[in-house]
């Protein structure tokens, strides 16, 4: 996730985004709204969404499944971006939902995604999280463990219910990304070590309240080769078939998510590739597909839009410093994630450029966007997009240093509307309570 080997140019990074056009006088544009125009309506930064580039995304993934006649049930990763009208957006193209915490099953339920269509996973699902899921009509649950299935089939127990699960296998599969999104390693904290499944699944099938009905796995996040998939996709299969040997009914298999983008000029993960691998792996097992993509719908399917407070000079560098923080935009302080900068106005894009630090005005050194990036001179008041910023961006943001929460619109038909308001000032201590003095 660190900078490219060969960082694209700023006209590269136009031209491998269809949903962006530099126009000569409205400056840079998105699915043909003119970033300006948003800025100049709610102020920066400001977090900009595609719906057009939504459906698109869900399309393509559909249809790579259907070109092989796959029938495969596709839960939208909520952790990626969890704003409502996002949830919406995958309500009404069919999707389910992926959740992992109680909030998470909230807003998708909310958002009018039927219960019975999310998946509950997680490492550590509270038993009041499991009870009010199921009480509300949970569709299923990935157990993490062997000690949280007793604890589901003890909830289960105590409302009257049989809850249908399945268990989520650690295929022990490396899939080639960042250590810190890396979930299907054996010392990961997530799943079941692939040996113990087995027992486990004939223990859960005789369980108070326990309904197994398959397995499931996510081996990482941002996984841009078909290699990892396919070593733990074939795992999959191999289980399946061990549990129906031993007397084991198996119809579900959850394939999970972790489909990588483009964040340079590369191409993400081919779906063609993808699912022809699942075709090919688990195509023949007779079992409900799933898988639970979260970053390839909406990390493309979003930006960052901020305005430059000052560019200053200091021991021979140069500092472009930005209205965005590491509060808003956390993955670059995290992860070292990059992420293009795409300056707004059009007299920039072909302007001589030379290499700058993008920072924030957040008071610590990770506070920092990109390193000797090659931009333009940007004087105070311009505006640059931070690219890809759709996933991981607003759901990881704070409040840290007192900065209020950044608004958010949705584009959708060539019009933008407003989803989040700016936090007030006021609203950052609203629901703080003082003490009384003792007396």
């Amino acid at each position: 996730m660190a900078q490219p080997n060969h960082p694209p140019s700023l006209q590269d990074l136009l031209a491998t985004r269809p949903a962006f056009a530099m126009h000569a006088q409205d400056g840079l544009c998105f699915e043909y709204v003119p970033l300006n125009a948003i800025a100049d309506a709610h102020g920066t930064p400001v977090w900009v969404y595609g719906a057009g580039s939504i459906r698109a995304r869900y399309a393509a993934l559909k249809n790579a499944f259907a070109a092989l006649g796959l029938g495969v049930h596709i839960h939208y990763a909520v952790k990626a971006n969890d704003h409502l009208a996002i949830l919406g957006l995958f309500r009404g193209l069919g999707a389910g939902a992926d959740v992992v915490s109680l909030g998470e099953f909230m807003r998708a339920e909310r958002a009018g995604i039927d219960p019975a269509d999310i998946v509950f996973s997680g490492v550590g699902k509270a038993p009041a999280e499991i009870a009010a899921s199921v009480a509300a009509g949970l569709g299923q649950m990935n157990v993490e463990s062997a000690e949280e299935l007793e604890v589901i089939s003890a909830v289960a127990g105590r409302m009257g219910r049989k809850i249908k699960i399945t268990l989520r296998m650690n295929p022990d599969v490396d899939a080639g990304t960042h250590e810190k999104i890396t979930t299907g390693l054996a010392g990961n904290k997530f799943g079941i070590p692939a040996q113990d499944i087995p027992y486990l699944y004939a223990h859960a099938a005789r369980l108070p309240g326990i309904n197994p009905v398959g397995i499931a796995m996510h081996i990482g996040s941002q996984i841009l080769s078909p290699a990892p998939y396919a070593r733990a996709y074939r795992k999959a299969g191999a289980m399946v078939r061990k549990l129906r040997e031993i007397g084991q009914s198996v119809s579900v298999v959850d394939l999970g998510g972790g489909i990588g983008i483009g964040y340079g000029d590369e191409a993400g993960m081919s779906l063609t590739a993808y699912a022809n691998l699942i075709n090919r792996e688990v195509g023949d097992l007779d079992v409900q597909l799933q898988v639970e993509p979260g970053r390839y719908f909406v990390g493309p399917a979003g930006l960052l839009l901020a305005s430059v407070i000052l560019e200053k000079q200091s021991s021979g560098k140069r500092f472009i410093v930005l209205d965005a923080a590491m509060n808003d935009l956390l993955r670059p302080a995290l992860y070292d994630a990059w992420h293009g900068i795409m300056p707004v106005s059009a007299a920039h894009l072909h302007a001589p450029t030379g290499p700058a630090d993008v920072v924030g005005p957040v008071c610590e050194s990770a506070d920092s966007f990109a390193t000797a990036r090659l931009l333009p001179a940007l004087g105070p008041r311009a505006r640059v997009a931070i690219l890809d910023a759709g996933a991981y961006g607003a759901v990881m943001s704070s409040a840290y240093n007192a900065r209020p929460r950044a608004a958010a619109v949705l584009v959708d038909a060539g019009q933008f509307h407003l989803i989040t308001p700016r936090q007030r000032l006021d609203a950052l201590w609203a629901d703080e309570l003082l003490p009384q003095p003792v007396a």
